[in-house]
């Protein structure tokens, strides 16, 4: 299916309160605006990009054994938030959970990563609608940290379960941020009861708007300069942003996973058998 819109606004310079900062001035922003860069994408348009949204197009780059190092630098940048050691290995699984419909199980995208503490934790990320999201989601956290139980097993074994959820919509009216994370924490005091459950929900709408508010700086934060990037095209609605574009590309000529990332979407995007299996997906999920 065809974008027939491009967004086109002017890039301004970002700040934000809330960044997981890397290495000091690893990433230099240019001052000049005649400052010449060379184009990553030089065969493909942005509005034939596939929606990286679109969980097909989502799992054939992130969840691909030779993007591993991408998923590993995508995956660090939402769980650093909440001060887990960093991932250094993932392998990827096909948790069964459980669903009533076909669907859910195509949105989902299970993961066992190694920490560098050596302590595994299940993740799983989905892209799902907006009926009884919440629900859905404990659903199938439950289902995933039950699995890892075998017998002869003892309870002490089982596993931390992460659920990352990724929504093309708004869930929460009662906060702006499009990153929210949730544990379970004592009513008074506020400790908190375990690790082994963690959610986190990242609305892309939320995100655009704060793009447009000139609330983000993907420079010196991590996770906004890769959601970004999932942000970028809108097949649900026909758009993309070649403003975004514009500032990524910048950042890639110094962030080396960054362009590899780029460029690897648009070779999944050029080849002809998987971009029909992704106008296929798309039209099921507007449907």
């Amino acid at each position: 299916m065809p974008l027939k819109e491009i967004v086109r606004e002017t890039p301004q310079e970002y700040t934000t309160n809330d960044t997981i900062m890397e290495k000091p001035n690893k990433y230099v922003k240019p001052n000049s605006e005649k400052t010449r860069i060379t184009k990553i994408l030089k065969r493909i348009p942005l509005e034939k990009l596939m929606d990286l949204k679109v969980d097909y197009a989502f799992k054939q780059l992130f969840g691909n054994e030779k993007n591993k190092e991408i998923t590993v630098v995508f995956l660090n940048a939402i769980l650093q938030r909440t001060g887990r050691e960093r991932i250094k290995d993932i392998s990827f699984s096909n948790t069964e959970a459980g669903g009533e419909f076909d669907g859910d199980k195509r949105s989902r995208m299970d993961l066992l990563v190694t920490t560098d503490a050596d302590e595994q934790i299940n993740v799983e990320i989905q892209f799902t609608n907006k009926y009884d999201m919440v629900k859905r989601s404990i659903y199938y956290w439950a289902g995933i940290y039950r699995s890892t139980m075998q017998k002869g097993k003892t309870y002490q074994e089982l596993r931390p379960v992460i659920a990352i959820n990724i929504m093309n919509f708004n869930l929460f009216g009662e906060t702006t941020r499009f990153h929210t994370i949730y544990h379970l924490y004592e009513d008074e005091e506020k400790f908190q009861l375990t690790n082994v459950i963690e959610f986190h929900f990242i609305e892309m709408a939320k995100l655009i708007k704060d793009w447009k508010d000139d609330k983000l700086d993907p420079w010196n934060d991590v996770l906004a300069r890769w959601l970004l990037l999932l942000g970028m095209v809108d097949g649900r609605n026909h758009r993309a942003y070649e403003d975004i574009y514009r500032e990524l590309e910048e950042i890639a000529m110094q962030d080396e996973q960054l362009k590899s990332a780029i460029h690897r979407w648009e070779e999944l995007s050029m080849t002809h058998e998987q971009y029909v299996a992704y106008e296929s997906r798309l039209k099921e999920v507007i449907d």
